[in-house]
């Protein structure tokens, strides 16, 4: 995985981090990407960042200037799916991000380095590079007792995180774990578990919530800050806007059969297979904010709704607790008058819009009474 060999004892960085010094071009060209495939990985990465598509060249040209940038990718208390997503991403490839895009000197999931060597080639990143990496982290950070229930290299994670942390550029917080805690983080917590942000508070932290991360958001922030040399606006949860700045239910597919009172009221029913909104059966979107529904996964070819199943609110904060049990919808859920029930909602619009159908015809019908006839105009 690193470029990086414990054997060199010349003491060169470059020549042990590799091609970090290269740019991104540079490093697209030897490995033989075309221009045509370098143009669409950007026109991607700025749909990514909610960009109108006439930044593209603007994406394109600060790749091809840009140096790699330098990453380290600690794992805490986590499933491992963050890694997953990154090892399936499609758009773009791992190979791109890894090879192509990132310098990535450091991932135990990945990385060919094993102990000893592992710990001294982070050691030498961070202590090389301090305040110019990037570090991603997965998972939560056990802070109960000391942080005593989770360790790696014989250091432990709280310690581990503010050592790394505290000396990066900026810290992406990847999946939900790794920004607020996640399920570890759910009652009664016995590990003391929270999200990076609480655990290093002097730290520059990036939310990218989600249970997995969606690899194509991690790439976006990351090409955000080499577009336009600073971190993306952030929400109040610490999440870019550009991805986590509008609801789900407001870009969802099934958002017209919410309109029109059209609801799953059992699994496997005639409206779940026809698609209609899974509200009644649990869905979290009209409180979670994401991308979920433009940006997708699997080659963005589906999502959990789009698969029929309803939004589980994962990139929320404490959504374990706070949007249980899974298959209940919620009672009230603050926004867009969603307060009231959905059997309310879908009778208030599908009678509104009868109403506004007899007013439409009445008018109609009052403009042709008043419409001289044929007889008259010829009179």
């Amino acid at each position: 995985m690193s470029k990086y060999k414990p054997e060199e004892s010349d003491g060169s960085v470059k020549q042990g981090l590799g091609e970090q010094f290269c740019s991104i071009a540079e490093s697209l060209r030897k490995r033989g990407v075309s221009r045509r495939d370098f143009l669409k990985f950007c026109s991607a990465m700025t749909a990514a960042m909610a960009l109108p598509a006439s930044f593209a060249p603007r994406v394109a040209q600060a790749l091809e200037e840009s140096k790699k940038p330098t990453l380290v990718w600690l794992e805490f208390q986590s499933c491992t799916g963050d890694s997953e997503a990154l090892l399936r991403s499609a758009n773009p490839t791992v190979a791109e991000i890894i090879l192509d895009i990132l310098s990535v000197d450091y991932h135990e999931t990945i990385m060919a380095a094993a102990g000893h060597q592992a710990e001294e080639a982070l050691d030498k990143t961070i202590a090389t590079f301090k305040g110019k990496y990037i570090c991603v982290i997965e998972g939560s950070i056990a802070m109960k007792d000391g942080g005593v229930y989770g360790s790696t290299g014989g250091k432990s994670h709280l310690d581990r995180a503010r050592q790394v942390c505290g000396g990066a550029l900026a810290t992406i917080a990847v999946g939900t774990c790794a920004s607020y805690g996640g399920i570890a983080a759910a009652v009664p917590n016995p590990t003391g578990a929270v999200g990076v942000k609480e655990a290093v508070p002097g730290a520059t932290v990036i939310n990218l919530p989600g249970c997995p991360v969606n690899a194509d958001n991690l790439t976006a922030t990351i090409v955000h800050y080499l577009v336009f040399g600073k971190i993306p606006a952030l929400d109040g949860h610490g999440r870019p806007l550009f991805a986590y700045g509008k609801r789900i239910h407001d870009n969802c597919e099934r958002r017209p059969h919410f309109d029109a009172g059209q609801y799953v009221e059992h699994w496997g029913d005639d409206g779940h297979r026809k698609g209609f909104c899974l509200y009644k059966m649990g869905c979290k979107g009209p409180a979670t904010f994401h991308n979920c529904p433009t940006q997708r996964y699997n080659e963005k070819t589906s999502w959990p709704i789009g698969a029929g199943h309803p939004c589980a609110g994962c990139s929320e904060p404490n959504f374990w607790d706070t949007m249980s049990p899974m298959y209940k919808r919620l009672p009230n859920v603050p926004g867009f008058g969603i307060e009231a029930t959905a059997d309310k909602i879908g009778i208030g619009l599908v009678a509104g819009a009868a109403a506004a159908f007899a007013v439409h015809g009445a008018l109609n019908a009052l403009r042709k009474d008043k419409e001289p006839t044929d007889e008259a105009k010829e009179g």
